[in-house]
C-alpha cells in the first residue's frame, strides 16, 4: 500500500505560511517606505479576510505607495522566503506511524514556494518521504486534478492505482481526477476547505476529521470496503 499526502492544509496549516510571507513583506515595506511593520501586517491580515485576490495591490494603494514594480517585488519576496511553519502534530505522528510504508507528497503551487515549504517542514525528499511531486514542475496542465503525478507514483512503485491511497483536504480538485482510475481517496476535514461540500464525483471515498484517525486498522478497512464505497456516500469514521 502506497500513501500519498497533499501538503497545504493536510500536513500543516497553510495560513501559517501566508502570515510568514506577510511578515517578510511587512519588514521590507517598513525599510523601504517607513510604514510601520505592525500596521502593514494588520492591513494585510484584514485584506486576507476579504479574499486572496490582489492583496498587496489593495494594501499598498491604501498606503499610497502602490506601483506594479513594488507588487512584483513583494510577490517575489513572498514566494521565495524561507517560511516559519510546522507540521500539524497529528501529521508528524502519522509520518512516524507509517515510516515503514512508501510515502509520497503531491502538491500544487509555485514550485519555489512549495519546495521552500517542504524544506522548512523537513520533508523534501527525506525519510520517511520517498519523493515530493511539485506538479507545476511538470507543467501546469499536470497539476491537480490531473492524475499525471499519481500515475508516475504508481509506475515508480510498480503497483496498480488501487494500491495507492491519497490523503488530502480540498474536494474541489484533489480527488475528482483520480477516483475513476481506481486510486483510493481519503479526505481529512482540516484547513480552509473543511466546510466545503461537493457532489459525490468530487468528494473522497472516505472522510476523517484528523490524521490521528489514519491508522493501519483504518487503512485495512479502506481496502476491504473499497469495492462497496462506489455505491454509497463517503463516510465518516470516528
Amino acid at each position: 500500500m502506497i500513501l500519498v499526502f497533499d501538503l497545504d492544509d493536510t500536513l500543516y496549516d497553510e495560513l501559517s505560511y501566508v502570515r510568514s510571507g506577510f511578515a517578510v513583506v511587512a519588514r521590507y515595506i517598513e525599510r523601504l517606505h517607513g510604514v510601520s511593520q505592525k500596521e502593514v501586517l494588520s492591513r494585510l491580515d484584514g485584506q486576507l479576510q476579504l479574499g486572496r485576490s490582489r492583496i498587496f495591490d489593495a494594501v499598498f494603494e491604501s498606503f499610497g505607495i502602490y506601483t506594479k514594480k513594488l507588487v512584483r517585488r513583494c510577490v517575489s519576496l513572498y514566494r521565495l522566503h524561507q517560511p516559519k511553519i510546522e507540521l500539524y502534530p497529528e501529521a508528524a505522528r502519522s509520518l512516524v506511524r507509517f515510516r515503514e510504508r512508501p510515502i509520497y507528497i503531491v502538491t500544487d503551487g509555485n514550485t519555489n514556494a512549495q519546495k521552500n515549504k517542504l524544506v522548512a517542514l523537513g520533508l523534501y525528499n527525506r525519510r520517511p518521504v520517498r519523493r515530493c511531486y511539485l506538479t507545476y514542475r511538470h507543467g501546469r496542465k499536470n497539476s491537480k486534478p490531473s492524475p499525471y503525478c499519481f500515475r508516475k507514483i504508481a509506475e515508480r512503485e510498480g503497483v496498480e492505482p488501487s494500491e495507492v491511497v491519497y490523503i488530502a483536504d480540498n474536494p474541489q480538485k484533489d480527488f475528482v481526477g483520480i477516483k475513476t482510475l481506481g486510486f483510493k481517496t481519503v479526505r481529512v476535514m482540516t484547513g480552509q476547505h473543511r466546510n466545503v461540500r461537493k457532489d459525490q464525483e468530487h468528494e473522497a471515498d472516505y472522510k476523517i476529521h484528523s490524521l490521528d484517525e489514519l491508522t493501519e486498522e483504518y487503512l485495512q478497512d479502506v481496502f476491504i470496503g473499497f469495492e462497496f464505497v462506489k455505491t454509497r456516500p463517503a463516510i465518516n469514521i470516528r
